[in-house]
């Protein structure tokens, strides 16, 4: 049993790998002492997320911020947010400036700073009530769909209308989370288990911090984000425990706009459905550390802001309407509505039944997950949970006329819930966005490949109860899942005949493709077979993206440098590989030739482990030099750089390659956790790096050699076991209401 909770008012406990676990005798308390904490732990990583709220990420980082301060600005995230906390009811309100007014105290009290302000020459700033939402809003502005309607226009335009259906990549860009749930009557414990591990950047220090949230209403663990109250996507209580993946839902839009100018009054006007309208402008200036500041103007029409220009099109003219330009605005749920989705959090905190937890996510707006929720008294369900807007289909392919009345939003689409007798499996896949009762067509377009959730069903229908071990195993499977169509190609090669006008394959080549025939499929960090294969897969994509058929892609797309990943054609062939290896003939590829051409080029290669290539790189974004300084080093005598990871894109071990540009893993599990809805000490988490976010403490990297290895730390639930902080709070100013019926 858990030790008795701590008397008196609010405190800091640590365990052994420094995760806090705060206790305080209100909901108000632990907000603000949730807020303060995320201040001192995390400093420089909440300080960078909002200035890139408020697009000032140059005045720190140089002219290497511009991209995205820009974009910022035009796309107005922190006026979103600002609206966003405008709306909220009372209560949530004041339990979110509970949490801004903890940050606020650790600046006043000077617990902030550290090597990276020193080298940035800046210091921490005071927090607007409403900065907790714009950093949630940057953490998911790009996380959805719009991006990838960028890439097809610009398919749109350079190979045509038709093409852009090879690029529907059942393997949308950098998706690999995975969540599952397995009912009691499956289980070893006889009550339900949750595990999974989200994939994002891997960015240093990590993305989610682990922490324990107590109060007399509840007592939750769970992964937080650093800047933002509560567990929003990840977390346990007593009762209740929920995770989520990235529904894949199209519910951004991007439209074509016209804008005219009169230029004697300074006026903008965008024609809408009705006729002409009017555009509100402003100008901003962008300061740049180093360099000169940058003034910008920002537009908004009656879809959403100007985030960008239609490239390829000068001033046109019409009978009608005089000259016009064209350019790009944004529409998400979160601006059109002024809800962002935290009124949730509170009452998920309090939740005791997987009822409590959809009600509480029935206020959730973008990003559009795919929940699994279990409670103590047995109940397993799977729902998705945000808005998805009802429009034409044609808005989830290419940006749409803004002109046109029938590319306008009407309503929402109704999100698919289920029961679970037995098991749930969410992998960004289709089927767990259609639920039971469909195929996900009506939440979006392009969703990650079955192999994952086929995968992990498999592993889990095993014909014996199951417990917290079968779930920390399936954390760390390396089948590829991707393998069955490349294998095909390569059985389809005759190593002396290719084809029309090649050449017979060379001794090498040959052999090379009767090793990965008879390979296993698994990418462990130890295999040479899994090294080849990745090897020879890089080859064939770039072959891919640099046949003539698809070489016209290379051309300027006339985008920002920000969208870059999103718009590289040797990602996007590696990323479609899966539809270019089924369809790629109708595009005139020949893909024996290219498959042949690409084991000669990797039968040239030195043969490596796939784990000498496949190596950890760590994202941390830091002023001057001090980035070298930090991969170089050692913390708590872990070395960050050279880590080797097995996993792939399309295993359960999703730790992501970019086939054809790197073989290193920037992307990949941001968090692993198994929650153990029979006894929370059964329950397990990890981190890629650790708890502290400054460099130099022990705990910045400790969790590193576990992660690396697959392995979960003990959740640690007794507060007499846990190390007493000191800490001195100052007035909490304002309080969250109890609970209500």
């Amino acid at each position: 049993m858990t030790s008795p909770r701590p008397a008196g008012g609010p405190a800091v406990f640590r365990d052994a790998w420094g995760i806090p676990h705060l206790w305080a005798g209100s909901a108000g308390e632990l907000a603000f002492l949730q807020g303060r904490n995320a201040a001192i732990d995390r400093s420089w990583q909440i300080e960078l997320e909002r200035r890139r709220s408020e697009g000032r990420t140059a005045e720190i980082l140089g002219p290497d911020g511009l991209h995205w301060d820009r974009f910022a600005r035009q796309a107005q995230l922190d006026d979103t947010a600002r609206r966003c906390f405008d709306a909220l009811d009372d209560g949530t309100r004041l339990w979110c400036q509970s949490y801004v007014d903890g940050i606020n105290s650790a600046l006043d009290d000077g617990l902030r700073g550290g090597p990276e302000f020193d080298a940035a020459a800046a210091s921490p700033e005071p927090w607007n009530p409403w900065t907790p939402m714009g950093v949630f809003l940057v953490q998911h502005i790009l996380f959805s769909t719009f991006p990838n309607k960028l890439f097809r226009a610009h398919v749109a335009a350079t190979l045509g209308p038709d093409a852009v259906e090879f690029f529907s990549i059942e393997a949308p860009v950098w998706s690999g989370s995975n969540a599952w749930a397995v009912h009691g009557s499956r289980t070893v414990s006889g009550a339900p288990l949750i595990a999974g591990d989200p994939h994002r950047l891997l960015e240093l220090p990590g993305v989610y911090q682990q922490v324990r949230l107590a109060c007399p209403e509840f007592d939750a663990v769970g992964l937080a984000f650093p800047g933002v109250p509560g567990l929003p996507h990840f977390g346990q209580n007593s009762k209740a425990a929920w995770a989520i993946t990235n529904a894949m839902a199209d519910y951004q839009d991007l439209y074509v706009e016209e804008l005219r100018r009169d230029a004697g009054v300074g006026t903008v006007e965008a024609r809408g459905p009705l006729g002409w309208e009017p555009v509100a402008v402003r100008r901003e200036t962008i300061g740049v550390r180093g360099g000169v500041a940058e003034e910008i103007e920002v537009l908004e029409t009656a879809r959403g802001p100007v985030i960008a220009g239609v490239p390829d099109t000068e001033t046109q003219r019409t009978p009608d309407d005089g000259g016009f330009e064209r350019v790009l605005s944004l529409r998400i749920p979160a601006r059109a509505e002024a809800r962002l989705g935290f009124e949730a959090l509170l009452p998920l905190l309090r939740s005791r039944s997987v009822d409590d937890v959809e009600t509480a996510l029935a206020a959730w707006v973008e990003p559009v997950n795919s929940v699994i929720a279990a409670d103590s008294a047995g109940s397993v369900r799977h729902f998705l949970a945000g808005v998805v807007p009802r429009r034409n289909p044609e808005n989830r392919k290419l940006p749409v006329p803004a002109w046109s009345a029938g590319h306008q939003w009407d309503g929402r689409v109704d999100l698919p819930r289920r029961e679970v007798p037995g098991l749930a499996v969410s992998a960004n896949d289709r089927a767990a966005a259609g639920g039971a009762a469909g195929d996900g067509n009506g939440v979006g377009m392009e969703f990650a490949p079955p192999h994952r959730a086929r995968r992990i069903t498999e592993l889990l229908e095993v014909g014996r109860a199951l417990g917290v071990g079968d779930m920390l195993a399936i954390h760390t499977d390396t089948l590829l899942g991707s393998l069955p169509p490349f294998r095909a190609l390569l059985d389809s090669l005759n190593p002396d005949d290719v084809g029309p006008g090649s050449a017979a394959l060379s001794a090498e080549a040959a052999r090379l493709r009767e090793r990965l025939l008879a390979w296993d499929g698994r990418m462990d960090a130890r295999s040479r077979d899994a090294g080849l294969f990745a090897a020879w897969r890089g080859a064939f994509v770039r072959r891919l993206a640099t046949h003539p058929v698809l070489a016209p892609l290379a051309a300027p797309h006339g985008y920002s440098p920000l969208f870059g990943p999103w718009l590289s054609v040797v990602s996007r062939a590696g990323f479609a590989v899966e539809t270019l290896l089924a369809r790629g003939s109708e595009l005139g590829i020949d893909l024996k030739t290219e498959a042949a051409a690409a084991l000669e080029d990797a039968s040239r290669l030195p043969e490596t482990d796939w784990g000498t290539k496949h190596t950890l790189l760590p994202i941390h974004a830091l002023p001057g030099n001090l980035e070298t300084e930090l991969s170089g080093a050692a913390m708590s005598g872990v070395e960050l750089s050279g880590i080797e990871l097995s996993g792939d894109t399309n295993c359960v071990l999703s730790m992501e390659s970019l086939p054809g540009v790197e073989d290193r893993s920037f992307r990949g599990s941001v968090a692993r956790y198994v929650w153990d809805l029979a006894d929370r000490r059964n329950s397990r988490w990890i981190v890629p790096f650790g708890a502290s976010g400054r460099p130099g403490s022990r705990h910045f990297a400790d969790q590193l050699p576990l992660w690396a290895a697959g392995e979960l730390a003990q959740i640690e639930t007794d507060w007499d076991t846990l190390v007493p902080e000191e800490f001195t709070t100052g007035p909490v100013t304002t309080e969250a209401p109890g609970r209500t019926s």
